[in-house]
């Protein structure tokens, strides 16, 4: 004799279905579509990326405690970027993955401070305790970055240039892969180095 299957048995094979059908999320790659996401700022104001879609977006992960991401802001050369590409219309968004009770978590108060103290100059900064939107683009590393043109693709992602290191190092004669994107950009070239391996302090998810 055979045994029915019970309501739950149902429920689970019916839920098992529905994860199987449901498509992978795709891992973020230089040319597609960059993942979409909602986030509120340090000012409480709420951020979509597709409502910045037809403008040039650039995505930071950020984490002050971290001594390659110091190393940038104490030399003044994130800031030197994010004033360049800002006063062109380019959108800066500095976002803090960084959980609760880890290095690099602040509060929205903290963050205003510390913008204001290291003088940065990004048009918002997303706090992210969660990590949902750090995870939804694999954001492994502080400082880790991501260029998105107007179309909603992503042009380049990576570290911020090539001088991996937090002793002996000058980010302002580095390689900065950002800047060249962005000049490639504004003269109608693809981006020469579209992908590099980021480098820096693991993003702090909880």
């Amino acid at each position: 004799m055979t045994a029915k299957p019970t309501v739950a048995g149902l429920t689970g094979i019916a839920m098992l279905a529905l994860v199987l059908a449901a498509p992978a999320a795709a891992d973020p790659a230089v040319g597609k579509p960059a993942p979409d996401f909602t986030g509120t700022d340090s000012m409480g104001k709420t951020h979509t990326l597709s409502d910045y879609r037809g403008k040039t977006v650039v995505l930071e992960w950020t984490n002050h405690e971290c001594p390659y991401t110091a190393k940038h802001y104490k030399a003044g050369s994130m800031q030197a970027l994010q004033q360049e590409t800002t006063a062109d219309g380019i959108v800066w968004l500095s976002i803090i993955s960084s959980a609760p009770g880890l290095q690099g978590y602040v509060t929205a108060g903290e963050a205003n401070e510390l913008t204001t103290s290291r003088s940065a100059a990004p048009s918002a900064v997303i706090l992210d305790p969660e990590g949902t939107i750090g995870r939804l683009y694999d954001a492994s590393t502080t400082p880790e970055m991501f260029v998105i043109v107007p179309d909603g693709t992503i042009a380049y992602m990576g570290a911020i240039d090539d001088e991996p290191s937090t002793w002996g190092a000058d980010p302002l004669k580095a390689k900065n892969y950002v800047r060249l994107a962005m000049a490639d950009l504004a003269a109608g070239k693809p981006v020469s180095t579209p992908k590099t391996r980021p480098y820096g302090c693991s993003v702090k998810y909880r």
